[in-house]
């Protein structure tokens, strides 16, 4: 039952494998650090592999056959791919779904303020951060604001080596003794996530004259007035690239990987596919941070949706023909796991822990405690997945999220179970989960990509 380190297995040309998915991977997290960012490069991939938009094929009115791939994007926020199989819908699809949505802040609609001559942006955080990692660290402003003519703007600023980063300040230790007696959740409190973005009065103003130079530049440079940020979705990471991490290199060092490391490799696998028995399906969603809410989010109604249309353009809509290919479906459910890390180890039950460099991982359950909101996939699809992994010699291990009484989190797994499908969670490994910065390891990912396209391949 004891999983070894996979680095001692592999061949010089292993190697050199898992070098160019990694690469291309630190590439997709430069990439895309907002939903709307990974949507975007998603679309690029896929339509190079000869992917098309879904609404386009039904404006032709040409009908759907085995071996056609498609997609299709929910408010620019979440995708489906789709790659028709040979044998009829109503049998089930393979479904690989992970979400693109990360921990950040996010700029509130009414944001821009100065105190006592220090320009800031009011912020709201997003997901579960511990807020005191947020404080002096460079960090960056992605998004989009959209005037009330429709135009919208792109914004991107600190990421480039020439443009000025922004932050939020922390109180010099010096003075900090008060601070440091607070409990760790109250040490940087949620209204204090400010983020700092300027400093110099605009000449011949008398009052709020940084705020007047800061909306002066930001009109100069994206022609905005300060109404617009009622329209506008900018958030706020941390400023720089994806990194080799270890001296050995076997890591990488990124924000946004919980989940786009399994969001990467699962459409990694899905493109590496051609042609299918069951249909393959790849589902990046967004939302999933907050409970998988809204319209983009998994419990919208958008990918029932999405395979009502996949029907209807395959002339074989019906509405039992539909639930049937929901029910008769098989589901990894792509997302991360908790890495075991010796320094905290009290955290983690040992055998039952998921370890770096050990492959990609199994989550029976996740939920918490006693497994309250978990999926808890059933032995018969278990037992399928292990033939599956071990006939294409992909590592494997499985893990549980931290000890029983502990905490807990959970997936998109049991909203696509609700439909009657086998689902089970199933990702990579991550250190630092939910920190600005967090840690995966290169054989993991390998692994995990080498596990999705297996199993989109089966019909179990």
């Amino acid at each position: 039952m004891k999983k070894d380190n996979i680095w001692k297995t592999y061949s010089d040309e292993q190697i050199k494998e898992i070098e160019a998915l990694c690469t291309g991977y630190r590439k997709f997290l430069d990439a895309g650090k907002t939903e709307r960012e990974c949507v975007k490069e998603i679309i690029a991939r896929a339509e190079e592999k000869g992917y098309k938009d879904i609404t386009e094929i039904e404006k032709s009115g040409t009908l759907l056959k085995p071996g056609d791939k498609v997609y299709s994007v929910i408010m620019k926020k979440a995708v489906i791919l789709f790659n028709i199989g040979e044998l009829p819908l109503s049998g089930g699809m393979n479904i690989l779904g992970a979400h693109i949505d990360s921990p950040r802040l996010d700029v509130k609609q009414n944001p821009l303020y100065e105190e006592d001559e220090f320009a800031y942006l009011d912020t709201h955080y997003y997901g579960g951060i511990k807020k005191y990692q947020w404080v002096a660290l460079p960090l960056a402003i992605h998004g989009v604001i959209v005037k009330k003519s429709g135009e919208i703007i792109d914004v991107c600023i600190g990421e480039k080596e020439d443009e000025p980063v922004v932050f939020i300040s922390d109180l010099l230790i010096h003075l900090s003794q008060k601070q440091l007696e607070k409990k760790g959740s109250l040490v940087v409190e949620g209204e204090d996530l400010n983020i700092t973005i300027g400093n110099i009065p605009l000449a011949g103003e008398k009052k709020n004259a940084v705020k007047a130079n800061i909306l002066r530049i930001i009109g100069e440079r994206m022609d905005i007035e300060e109404e617009d940020f009622l329209s506008a979705e900018l958030e706020i990471v941390p400023a720089g690239k994806a990194r080799e991490c270890g001296l050995d290199r076997s890591m990488i060092m990124s924000y946004g990987q919980d989940d786009r490391v399994c969001a990467y490799t699962s459409l990694e696998a899905m493109l590496n596919i051609d042609t299918v028995k069951r249909t393959s399906v790849c589902i990046l969603v967004d939302k999933e941070e907050i409970g998988s809410v809204g319209a983009t989010g998994m419990r919208s109604r958008f990918f029932e949706n999405a395979v009502a249309r996949i029907l209807n353009a395959s002339g074989n809509y019906n509405d039992i023909t539909l639930r049937m290919a929901l029910q008769n479906s098989h589901m990894l459910s792509s997302d991360v796991s908790a890495a075991y890390d010796p320094i905290y180890a009290s955290a983690f039950e040992k055998n039952n822990a998921a370890y770096m460099s050990r492959g990609m991982v199994f989550n029976k359950f996740t939920g918490a405690r006693g497994k309250s909101g978990s999926n808890d996939a059933n032995a018969e699809y278990i037992a399928s997945l292990r033939r599956i992994m071990d006939d294409n010699n992909v590592r494997y291990q499985t893990a549980e999220l931290g000890k029983v009484d502990l905490g807990g989190g959970g997936t998109i797994a049991y909203i696509l179970a609700l439909y009657g499908m086998e689902v089970i969670d199933c990702g990579v490994a991550v250190l630092n989960m939910h920190a600005p910065w967090e840690v995966t390891g290169k054989a993991d990912i390998y692994e995990t990509e080498k596990g999705y396209e297996a199993f989109l391949k089966y019909n179990l």
